[in-house]
């Protein structure tokens, strides 16, 4: 196996996206995938068919299935795996890290159960010392595996850090900002993907342009709330991992999210919405945990608490609609 100075683990269309961008470069790259077969018919075909068909594969880009070899071969590692493997996934890699091995993560949510920020989790998991970074902004897989052009937010504990992973993912059609945010850009990333299950819902009820414009704004001030009460900055969620990402998933039908909320506002079941869809919603596990992480704090989140409502609590998106109008008069000031 050749050594790589990144190895990209989660070969989704998120993460051959990134695996693609990163060997623009020139450099190796190396793209883990816990399925064989499908890690196979990649390196076959030179595609990932599933999730980016039509897309190729540049030729230092390597598809592999032998994770302990991926991360004892790559000077440090991206991950993006959904957020109910990343645990798993950072405990596995964890014995095969040399100590100079930095994480990155492009997975967008909070743990399952604990409500845990991921960079919570890769501090329990890798070390306290370990130099981490997280990527987040408005991204869809396809159009950055296409080259078109894309913004996002590097933040790091480690300053070198940030900058290694702008300069390898830099390219004239791929601009990176770094930041030393954590917490606001793992913010942004997970409670977009909520809100824009409520956009979804309220389009699909035919509520319109107005409504749409009203719910962004108004659960922009959510993420803010919840992002300073836990230390995070306002500054964070005005910039790409925070505005920039909810504009995105609330405004375009590529958002899986949206369009899971497209399909319960126009009276389908989640049962039927997820069917259709096919593919990880991170939404709707995160709308738990963005509820209970909330509630711990006294972060006032209407919008977040009816989207938890309709999904784990049987509400239906109409009488969640009319919670929210029915709602106290405020100041506009959060």
């Amino acid at each position: 196996m050749i050594h790589a100075p990144l190895a990209v683990l989660g070969a989704g269309s998120w993460g051959t996206a990134l695996a693609i961008q990163l060997a623009r470069s020139g450099r190796p790259v190396l793209l883990w995938g816990h399925d064989a077969n499908k890690i196979q018919s990649m390196r076959d075909g030179r595609e990932n068919r599933p999730y980016l068909a039509g897309v190729r594969l540049p030729p230092n880009l390597h598809p592999e299935s032998d994770l302990p070899q991926v991360v004892s071969h790559s000077d440090d590692i991206l991950i993006v795996v959904p957020s109910h493997a990343f645990r798993r996934t950072l405990t596995a890699v964890a014995p095969y890290l040399a100590p100079t091995t930095r994480v990155a993560w492009a997975t967008k949510g909070l743990e399952a159960g604990s409500h845990k920020l991921l960079g919570e989790v890769a501090r329990e998991t890798v070390g306290e010392q370990r130099a981490l970074a997280v990527i987040s902004g408005p991204t869809f897989a396809r159009e950055v595996a296409l080259g078109l052009p894309t913004a996002v937010t590097i933040a790091a504990n480690d300053e070198r850090f940030a900058n290694h992973l702008a300069d390898s993912l830099h390219s004239e059609r791929f601009r990176p900002y770094t930041s030393h945010d954590m917490i606001g850009v793992s913010i942004g990333g997970a409670v977009k993907n909520v809100l824009a299950i409520a956009a979804g819902i309220a389009d699909g009820l035919g509520f319109g342009a107005n409504t749409r414009a009203a719910l962004v704004t108004r659960g922009l001030a959510e993420m803010m709330r919840l992002s300073n009460a836990l230390g995070g900055k306002r500054e964070t969620l005005m910039g790409l991992a925070g505005l920039g990402d909810l504009l995105l998933t609330c405004t375009d039908d590529q958002s899986r999210n949206r369009r899971f909320g497209l399909d319960l506002g126009r009276g389908e079941t989640i049962e039927m919405a997820r069917a259709r869809i096919d593919q990880v919603i991170e939404g709707i596990d995160t709308a738990k945990e963005i509820h209970a992480l909330a509630q711990r704090h006294g972060v006032e989140m209407p919008i977040t608490e009816q989207v938890y409502r309709v999904l784990h609590e049987n509400q239906t998106p109409a009488k969640a609609v009319e919670s929210l109008l029915a709602r106290e008069q405020k100041s506009e000031t959060w």
